[in-house]
């Protein structure tokens, strides 16, 4: 159990304090880290790494609600190593999410490692919102241009909607023929 605001405990897989009341009449809104979420899920995710930042908050948000737990690191560089690790270990991808530029930055080398070892392994980097790709945002970089040697594919998801169809992309690109890495970048 994970300790809310409240003070009183919070089973993961119920609705926690990040949940918002439904409105009658109305469906909830599904935000993309929900739907990222619930990606993860189907993919048979239990455990991810990472080290919390502000550029992937709706995940760490629906995270908190959802049984898939959260191994919070201190490093961007060792998240991304456990995840190698894990995948190395149990022949699934290892999921590990990053924040932009430093962030993003100190999982190559553990990226690189995977694609060196054949360790299937999806990387997700938050990045900066939209409106400011090519504004010279604070820590914005270009993830094709950083992992694109290290990676088997790297893209950025344009539309919340598509999700299920690029974390699809990724965990099977990931397995097939000679395992190895995938980045997913994240819009805010």
């Amino acid at each position: 159990m994970s300790p809310s605001t409240s003070g009183t405990p919070h089973t993961p897989g119920t609705p926690g304090p990040s949940s918002t009341p439904d409105t009658p009449g109305r469906l909830p809104a599904r935000t993309g880290g929900r739907i990222l979420t619930a990606q993860l899920q189907r993919h048979g995710v239990d455990l991810v790494f990472g080290v919390p930042g502000e550029s992937y908050l709706a995940v760490l948000d629906a995270l908190y609600d959802a049984p898939v737990r959260m191994a919070v690191c201190r490093h961007e560089g060792g998240a991304a190593y456990m995840a190698e690790a894990y995948g190395k270990l149990t022949g699934r991808p290892g999921v590990c999410f990053t924040t932009r530029g430093p962030g993003a930055a100190n999982a190559l080398v553990a990226l690189h490692t995977a694609h060196q070892d054949a360790t299937p392994l999806v990387l997700f980097v938050g990045l900066v919102p939209r409106g400011h790709t090519g504004r010279a945002a604070f820590q914005e970089f270009d993830p094709r241009g950083t992992f694109g040697a290290h990676a088997k594919l790297v893209e950025t998801v344009e539309d919340a909607a598509r999700l299920p169809e690029h974390v699809a992309r990724a965990f099977a690109v990931a397995r097939e023929g000679r395992p190895g890495p995938v980045v997913l970048g994240l819009p805010e």
